[in-house]
């Protein structure tokens, strides 16, 4: 098989060779034989002049809005420059078109001997990536390849300028003067763009090289991201094989490769990289198993990327390199991200991306438990998920919320809507509703105006549960992604732990509830989905000491007002502050507010244990009662049940499922409204309709929702089995 790459030939290459480059060109080798060719990059070298100009802007990371957002205010005009990534919602990323089968394949084509010292080459795949990206070195594992970001070439080569270490099968650099090839690189990048950050990737072997040049460069502006780093060596659980594995005879080498294969990683992870997930289970089970034989013959190639003598060396470069960054650990300032396998069957990941986060000054860890030591080469891990989802993707000094966001992918919709929160879409099978401007209520979107800015006002389910469905629906029908503003603890919750629905929520837009990001958010034209109420609306209390009952307007179809009795909790009751600021900043942008309300947690689950409950148990109490000293607190200046925001997990019993039911309002405009800004009395008069529309709508939905046939997961179950889809089960006629 022919392989071609493209290699972005870097100063630092052949340093000591005699030669003289030119850059500003991308070499593209074929590596399958012919000639190479020279063509130009409209990226340039890195190493000139900065690719873009280092310009600090208010703008938003949506497609959409590009140019200038003109706000009038009291009669003047304010312009507010945008600066947005030209990313489609539910683009395509590519993952999941490459598999571990390509890597064998494009690596045979790469051992091929040379000559030539380490070198950086840039992956034809990853195209050019958008203006203003910054650079990610990816620094390889023992094989010294470089192509163990396969997988994720494609993905990350839209945001990053991607550049790949490799390090020939029979180079026999020793580890300190690696270090210096790929510090120069650092610094030679960092003085180019003083402004961007420098992303180091490195895997097992690539993870002490990363952090030995990190120990280096302190004042480098580096964000590193370790893949099971081989700083645990000495604790292998190959270890004590390793004298065997050097003194073995050259007649019985052709062995190792196919034993390593087994300890490498997970196969059927390593098979599942390409396979089509939306296949029934026959189908998908075929494609795998076809993975699995097409995989066997070309192990030998791990014979040819690892020869005896480059695999003694390699052994002894590897302790060497351990060692080495292991005694610098403390000179890392960077920032540090680890991914730690549950199923490392090399070296003890899990326990080596805890000791790290305890020695490093700025570390966080994500564990992947089902998969093995060839994490970034197995199926389940998307690499720019990952890096988005713990808030490590910026393009300058300073993390911005709008200007770095980069909307989903369609591959990360089908994994989140159909592996992640897919069984809360299946159970709750979710149904929604809006009010077109005439008044009409009908089933869908239609009603949610497409162009923002769009301010998005409700209420807020225990848990959160109805944003899985809000948003799906959102970016199903309309192909809008609402920005949720959140609470600043879902970006500081915890250090450790898997890769879960807490990240995935920043992956699909979260942003803090902060005056400056909502200003950029509707300066940008953007959905923005607010809820007044935050954390304390969604975690809900049992009791609330007295009955409490909640008066409903009237809305078209119904005869008289609803009304909805409170006696088992506080599902349904808004818990709203007597502060109608972002009415004014609605109106500074004229954008329109859409009041929408939400029912159905009372039809999924029984809160068991509320905060109350939980602060009465030994050690527990303690635990949470802590937990909310250090938590950062929005409301600290109100008072009464508003002001309380404790934080908690509630312990809740589930119910046989039934549905959830959204709808949106009839939407309200504010652009030309000026009084809204200079008259605080208008602005509270409309922020009490808007919350009552929100109780309105509630009342709709809970008195209509008696009318649903399929209200009961049974009789919906029985629906699909022989009609739709989870999205096709008729509801009630509004």
């Amino acid at each position: 098989m022919t392989a071609t790459h493209a290699f972005q030939l870097s100063p630092c290459f052949l340093q000591n060779s005699g030669y003289r480059l030119r850059f500003g060109r991308r070499v593209l080798c074929n590596l399958g034989g012919g000639d190479s060719t020279v063509v130009s990059s409209d990226r340039g070298s890195g190493h000139g002049a900065p690719l873009v100009k280092e310009d600090e802007k208010i703008g938003s990371s949506i497609g959409g809005g590009n140019g200038h957002v003109v706000s009038t205010v009291g009669g003047r005009k304010r312009s507010v420059k945008v600066d947005t990534l030209p990313i489609e919602i539910l683009w395509d990323d590519g993952f999941g078109t490459a598999s571990m089968k390509d890597y064998l394949d494009s690596a045979k084509d790469m051992v091929k001997r040379d000559g030539g010292p380490p070198r950086w080459f840039c992956p034809v795949e990853s195209g050019p990536p958008l203006e203003g990206s910054p650079i990610l070195l990816f620094l390889p594992g023992m094989d010294g390849i470089g192509l163990g970001l396969l997988m994720h070439h494609k993905t990350l080569g839209k945001v990053f300028e991607v550049r790949c270490l490799h390090i020939p099968v029979y180079d026999r650099t020793p580890f300190e003067a690696l270090v210096e090839f790929v510090g120069q690189t650092v610094r030679q990048e960092h003085a180019s763009s003083p402004n961007k950050p420098v992303y180091l990737v490195g895997d097992s072997f690539g993870g002490c090289l990363a952090l030995a040049v990190a120990a280096h460069n302190p004042t480098v502006d580096l964000v590193v991201i370790l893949a099971n780093p081989a700083t645990s060596l000495e604790r292998s659980q190959l270890a004590p094989f390793f004298p065997l594995l050097e003194a073995s005879p050259e007649e019985l080498h052709w062995t190792i490769p196919y034993l390593l294969s087994f300890v490498m990683g997970e196969p059927a992870k390593m098979a599942m990289g390409n396979v089509d997930k939306k296949l029934p289970p026959g189908p998908m089970f075929g494609q795998l198993s076809e993975n699995l034989t097409a995989l066997l013959p070309r192990l030998s190639v791990l014979s040819d990327i690892i020869p005896k003598e480059t695999l003694v060396w390699k052994l002894k470069l590897l302790k060497s390199a351990a060692a080495y960054a292991n005694s610098r650990l403390h000179s890392v300032t960077a920032e540090v991200l680890v991914l730690a396998s549950g199923k490392d069957n090399m070296l003890p990941s899990e326990d080596e991306a805890t000791r790290l986060s305890s020695v490093l000054k700025n570390c966080i860890v994500r564990t992947f438990k089902e998969n093995g030591h060839t994490l970034l080469l197995e199926d389940g891990i998307n690499l720019l998920s990952v890096i988005r989802g713990t808030c490590k993707y910026r393009r300058s000094r300073r993390l911005d919320f709008v200007t770095d966001f980069v909307p989903p992918s369609q591959s990360e919709y089908d994994v989140v809507f159909s592996q992640v929160t897919g069984w809360l879409q299946y159970c709750s099978s979710p149904v929604m509703f809006s009010t077109l401007r005439d008044g009409t209520i009908v089933k869908g979107l239609d009603g949610v105006p497409s162009e923002g800015p769009v301010l998005l006002v409700g209420y807020h389910m225990l848990m959160g549960l109805e944003l899985p469905g809000l948003f799906e629906g959102f970016l199903r029908e309309k192909k809008v992604l609402p920005r949720g503003l959140a609470h600043p603890e879902l970006f500081t919750l915890s250090s450790a732990g898997e890769f879960s629905y807490f990240d995935y929520f920043k992956v699909f837009g979260a942003i803090p509830v902060t005056p400056s990001n909502f200003f950029k958010l509707l300066a940008t034209k953007s959905h923005v989905l607010l809820y007044p109420g935050g954390a304390r609306e969604a975690l809900h209390r049992k009791v609330t000491g007295s009955s409490e009952w909640m008066g409903l307007k009237s809305r078209p179809g119904l005869t008289t007002s609803t009304v909805v009795f409170m006696s088992k909790g506080e599902e349904y009751r808004l818990f709203w502050p007597n502060q109608p600021e972002f009415v004014r900043m609605a109106a500074k942008f004229g954008a329109t507010i859409v009041p929408f309300g939400t029912v159905g947690e009372d039809d999924v689950a029984l809160l068991a244990l509320d905060y109350d409950d939980l602060v009465r148990i030994p050690v527990l109490g303690d635990h949470i009662r802590q937990k909310n000293r250090e938590a950062k607190r929005v409301r600290a200046n109100m008072e009464g049940e508003v002001g309380n925001e404790n934080l908690f997990i509630p312990g809740l019993i589930p119910k046989v499922p039934g549905r959830f039911y959204y709808f949106f309002g009839k939407p309200i405009e504010t652009q030309g409204k000026e009084e809204l800004l200079r008259d605080r009395g208008s602005a509270e008069e409309l922020y009490s309709y808007i919350k009552s529309e929100v109780e309105s709508n509630m009342g709709y939905l809970l008195k209509k929702r008696e009318e649903d046939p399929y209200r009961s997961i049974i009789d919906r179950a029985f629906y699909r089995l022989f009609s739709a889809p989870v999205q096709g089960v008729p509801t009630f006629s509004p």
